[in-house]
C-alpha cells in the first residue's frame, strides 16, 4: 500500500471548507434577496451578483483542493484519482462559464451535471477490490454507500429542481458529501497501517 502524502490532508480539508465559506460569503453579500432554500449557488456566482468573485473564487480553490487530493491519493484505484481530479477541472470549468444572472445557461448546467456525476462517482472507482487489507475509505462497502448516497441526493436536487422546490438545500448536501468525501478517504489511508516508506 502505497502512503499518502500529509498534505493531502490539507487539500482535502480546505475543499469543504473553501466551498461552505464561499457561498456563505456570497450568500452574505447578495443579502435578503438571495433565498437559500430554493436559489442554487450558481446564483451567487452568477454575472452581475454581489459575491460573483468569492463564488468564482470558492470553485477555483475547490477545483484546486480535489486535483491535489487527487495526485495525492496514491493507495486509490486509478479510475478513482482520475475521476476526482476530473471533478476539480469540473469545478474550474464551472467558473470559467458562470451562468448569466437572467437565468440558467446550458454549458454551465452541462459541465455541473458532469461534475456531479464525476463527484459522485469516483468513491466506487476509487475502491479496492481487495477489500479488507485497504484503508476503511477505500474499501467497496463504505465506497458504494458514499456513492449512492451522492447519487440520491443528486437525483434529490434534480426533483427539486423541475419542481421549483428545496433546490438550494438539495445542492448543499450533495455537494457538502462530495466535498467531504475525499478529507475521510485521505484520513482513513493515513490512519492505516503502512509497511512503505513514511508519508511526505
Amino acid at each position: 500500500m502505497r502512503a499518502v502524502p500529509r498534505w493531502a490532508l490539507l487539500s482535502s480539508g480546505c475543499a469543504p471548507v473553501v466551498l461552505i465559506g464561499g457561498w456563505s460569503i456570497a450568500a452574505a453579500l447578495e443579502g435578503p434577496a438571495y433565498d437559500p432554500v430554493a436559489q442554487t449557488i450558481s446564483v451567487l456566482g452568477a454575472y452581475g451578483a454581489a459575491g460573483f468573485w468569492v463564488m468564482t473564487g470558492a470553485f477555483l480553490a475547490l477545483g484546486v483542493c480535489h486535483l491535489l487530493t487527487a495526485w495525492g491519493l496514491r493507495p486509490a484505484a486509478f479510475a478513482g484519482r482520475v475521476a476526482l481530479g476530473a471533478g476539480g477541472v469540473a469545478a474550474f470549468v464551472v467558473a470559467m462559464l458562470p451562468a448569466p444572472s437572467s437565468g440558467g445557461s446550458l454549458p454551465h448546467g452541462s459541465v455541473a451535471v458532469v461534475g456531479f456525476a464525476l463527484l459522485a462517482l469516483w468513491p466506487v472507482l476509487a475502491a479496492d477490490r481487495d477489500g479488507g487489507a485497504a484503508p476503511w475509505g477505500l474499501r467497496p462497502v463504505p465506497a458504494v454507500a458514499a456513492t449512492t448516497l451522492m447519487s440520491v441526493g443528486a437525483g434529490w436536487f434534480l426533483i427539486e429542481m423541475h419542481r421549483e422546490g428545496a433546490a438550494g438545500v438539495a445542492e448543499r448536501l450533495v455537494t457538502c458529501m462530495q466535498s467531504l468525501w475525499p478529507l475521510v478517504v485521505v484520513a482513513s489511508c493515513l490512519w492505516h497501517p503502512d509497511d512503505d516508506a513514511p508519508p511526505e
